[in-house]
C-alpha cells in the first residue's frame, strides 16, 4: 500500500500480511485532525441540547444536586 493514497499519511506500517498497522504523520496535521474531531463533538452535542431551555447558576446547580 502506498502512502500517497491516504491523506496526511507520511509512512504506513504493516504487519506481515500487509494490513495497515500504525500510520505515521506530521505533528500539525495530528493537531489539525485532533481539532476537527473536537469541533465535530462540540457541534453534536450543541444540536442535542438546541431546543432546551437555558438556566441561570441556580437552577443548573439545583438539577446537578438531583442526580
Amino acid at each position: 500500500m502506498e502512502a500517497d493514497r491516504y491523506p496526511f499519511a507520511q509512512e504506513l506500517i504493516t504487519d506481515t500480511e500487509g494490513n495497515i498497522r500504525k500510520v505515521i504523520i506530521d505533528f500539525n496535521d495530528y493537531k489539525r485532525l485532533l481539532e476537527a474531531i473536537e469541533d465535530e463533538g462540540l457541534i453534536i452535542a450543541m444540536k442535542e441540547v438546541q431546543n432546551e431551555m437555558p438556566l441561570n447558576l441556580d437552577e443548573a446547580l439545583a438539577e446537578l444536586e438531583k442526580e
